[in-house]
């Protein structure tokens, strides 16, 4: 768990689960496995394993630990919807994130199907948290637009896309019962590039829908030349976030004590 991100649409992020398998072309230059793989091999490490699937249980209870409120990146090195994650692990993390509540947390998957089949069964009697915001990943017309409709039928108080890498013009979106869009590049080695009529349409359609936008970067081999700016500005807009007090340490070392019997069974 990182508790100062260099995402920019988040301040920290928390990893119960590490590694996944490519299922889209916006996975073919992924970042986390990159990352990851730097590492395989190497005794101790977080990734001694590489990019290989792993459930890391002694991490769930880590947002209980921080005694600020926070935007949470959940699972900014895997999918908490990976088909190899058991629905009861899931089920887990979504108790954690409805337990500590004085923070946001972020949920971004490419497989929209079985999020949505999950949160279904999840929340099928209660209504869905306000501070947990669930998004999809779109980075084509033939992968990504189709996730969208999975995210728009699946019980969420905050629905998001993260149009990046975007690798086409997606031509129209219907942004309907979406909360938030973020739209960035391809960086690093072999990046595609993005051009910025692509930008400007998701932009525009966002201004119309009155939906939060987010520029994140524009990308390339050297991500830091090329920056943030779009036509002169940045857009770091983001939908509204609940303020909800931090309770004291001995409360939150309480609330530890009781879920820890609960996640005895995936260690």
């Amino acid at each position: 768990m990182a508790d100062h991100s260099k995402i920019e649409w988040t301040d920290a992020t928390w990893n119960p689960v590490r590694g996944c398998e490519k299922i889209s072309p916006g996975c073919k230059h992924c970042y986390a496995e990159t990352f990851a793989e730097r590492f395989r091999g190497v005794p101790g490490h977080p990734y001694e394993q590489g990019f290989d699937l792993r459930f890391v249980p002694e991490k769930l209870g880590d947002p209980f630990l921080w005694g600020s409120s926070k935007m949470v990146f959940v699972n900014s090195m895997s999918d908490l919807f990976e088909a190899r994650v058991p629905e009861s692990y899931i089920e887990a993390v979504i108790s954690v994130m409805e337990k500590a509540d004085w923070h946001t947390y972020q949920v971004l998957t490419k497989r929209s199907q079985r999020m949505r089949e999950v949160l279904g069964r999840v929340y099928c009697d209660r209504p869905t948290p306000d501070h947990i915001w669930f998004g999809v990943s779109v980075e084509d017309r033939l992968h990504g637009l189709p996730r969208i409709d999975d995210l728009r039928q699946a019980p969420a108080a905050i629905r998001f896309l993260s149009i990046e890498p975007l690798l086409e013009d997606l031509g129209q979106i219907d942004l309907t019962s979406i909360d938030w869009v973020i739209v960035g590049g391809e960086s690093g080695p072999g990046a595609r590039p993005m051009h910025k009529e692509w930008v400007e349409s998701i932009m525009v359609q966002c201004k119309q829908a009155s939906v939060p936008f987010f520029f994140k970067q524009w990308g390339g081999t050297q991500k830091s030349k090329t920056g943030r700016l779009l036509n002169g500005r940045t857009y770091d807009e983001l939908p509204p976030r609940r303020s909800v007090s931090v309770p004291p340490k001995q409360t939150r070392d309480r609330l530890i004590d009781e879920i820890s019997i609960d996640f005895e069974r995936f260690v």
